[in-house]
């Protein structure tokens, strides 16, 4: 079910962007606004690992360095049949988590100095379970392509108000109610896109809660785990780009009331619920 919504929000993301080519440029413009599109996605294909990774200045560990955490991932991955990731620890007292890396055999995990402190040996096991299953599912790559189509839409919805304001492209039968269209559609777009980047990054949330249950092997851990986050994110909010949020296990811009309007993550009272039903159903 996820895979299939998933799917179709991002479906439905092409076609606004296509829309949004045409406004501007007919044919040519639908054209030129999916090259911009496969540009842009290739670069971050390439290149978004190492650019969040920088962002957060998280520096890569080895076993001799943090045998405990280290070993703890070497562990899951193994039971998940996946690569060893790389593994990289970012100094905040925040407690939070992500992966990042453009496929499972060029994947990174990166925890927080204070998720190390907080959780116990298997809140943190649910946790690493959960990262690795988004290595497995490859959401790393579906979010990115997401958040490049929605910020192209973005970037065409602009020029588009623009050219519509000030004698873009109009067809002769057009008056003041085809340039009125343009720039209503040119305005709602870029938040449609938004709320479709939303819907998808939420539905990826709950497959690697059920994903990282089946690797840790308990949904408990990852349940008692997201308890203990949420609370410590909503009193030590971190310092974090807005365009990265989705990344994290937990939303980090938590401490804002105007940022959980639109939420990248689903409710947490949903995703412990769900955890909890699947430990009661052993449907893991």
């Amino acid at each position: 079910m996820n895979t299939m919504k998933t799917t179709f929000l991002m479906a439905l993301l092409t076609v606004m962007l296509v829309m949004l080519g045409g406004m501007l440029g007919g044919r040519g413009g639908m054209t030129m606004a999916l090259i911009m599109a496969a540009a842009m996605n290739f670069f971050f294909y390439w290149f978004s690992d190492k650019m969040v990774l920088s962002m957060y200045g998280a520096r890569q560990i080895t076993e001799s360095e943090d045998p405990r955490f280290y070993g703890l991932v070497r562990r899951l991955a193994e039971r998940a049949n996946l690569p060893m990731p790389k593994v990289y620890i970012i100094d905040t007292d925040t407690p939070n988590a992500f992966a990042t890396g453009r496929n499972p055999q060029h994947a990174a995990v990166a925890a927080t100095s204070g998720i190390l402190r907080i959780l116990t040996e298997d809140e943190l096991a649910g946790v690493m379970a959960h990262e690795l299953a988004h290595v497995k599912n490859r959401d790393i790559l579906v979010s990115t392509i997401a958040a490049t189509f929605a910020g192209a839409i973005t970037y065409l919805a602009n020029m588009a108000q623009w050219a519509a304001m000030f004698g873009g492209r109009s067809d002769e039968d057009e008056g003041g109610a085809g340039m009125l269209g343009s720039i209503v559609m040119a305005i709602l777009a870029p938040i449609a896109a938004m709320l479709v980047q939303m819907a998808i990054s939420r539905s990826r949330e709950y497959g690697a809660d059920a994903g990282g249950a089946a690797i840790c092997g308990n949904p408990i851990y990852l349940a008692n785990a997201l308890q203990k986050l949420e609370m410590a994110n909503h009193q030590v909010p971190m310092q974090a780009n807005a365009a990265t949020a989705h990344m994290f296990i937990v939303n980090p811009l938590a401490g804002s009331s105007l940022a959980s309007l639109f939420s990248t993550h689903p409710p947490m009272p949903e995703r412990i619920n769900r955890l909890k039903e699947m430990a009661r159903t052993r449907q893991f």
